[in-house]
């Protein structure tokens, strides 16, 4: 078990407790830095979607800097405890937690009409999970929403996504993807 920090907002310097578990990889402190340094720092009002939630690190600061509602997604029945008790540590009622595959989850969101304002996505590697989502990601974002993206390479979307910010720290690169 280690801990990460969260870097910014209501629960600026708290820590989350993340398990080891296989393709577990917490975003860096740096890139997250970077990530809602891209985005204005605050996210207020937005509805946020955590795909891949894993240590859930990016939810956990969406949630810290004001968003409205954060739904992490997250299949590992372990990871996923852990998330539930790192959301009841910090009292994060604006979290929803979800236990379930991801692809399910954008599909049965799209014919929900569910719609999220910003998207994390940092799926294990090398297993083609963003070609799998991409069909299903722009019925589950709304018109101006956008989408972070780690990947184990550069990433070039689907229309109507066109990578707006990018960046590399070590083997992981990082993107802001909009409607084109």
């Amino acid at each position: 078990m280690s801990r990460v920090r969260i870097t910014g907002g209501e629960w600026r310097s708290r820590l989350i407790k993340v398990i080891d578990a296989p393709g577990l990889r917490p975003t860096p402190d740096r890139v997250r830095e970077t990530l809602f340094n891209w985005l204005g720092q605050d996210v207020s009002g937005l509805t946020c979607l955590d795909l891949f939630s894993g240590s859930g690190i990016l939810g956990f600061e969406a949630a810290s800097r004001g968003a409205a509602k954060v739904v992490m997604v997250e299949w590992d029945r372990r990871v996923a405890a852990t998330l539930h008790e790192n959301a009841e540590t910090l009292g994060a009622a604006r979290l929803e937690l979800v236990r379930a595959d991801a692809l399910e989850f954008a599909a049965l969101a799209a014919r929900q009409g569910r719609r999220f304002d910003l998207a994390f996505l940092d799926p294990p590697y090398r297993q083609n999970w963003l070609d799998k989502l991409w069909p299903l990601l722009t019925p589950i974002m709304a018109p101006h929403g956008k989408v972070y993206v780690e990947a184990e390479s550069a990433v070039a979307p689907p229309a109507p996504w066109r990578v707006t910010r990018q960046g590399k720290a070590g083997q992981v690169f990082y993107h802001l993807l909009e409607r084109a």
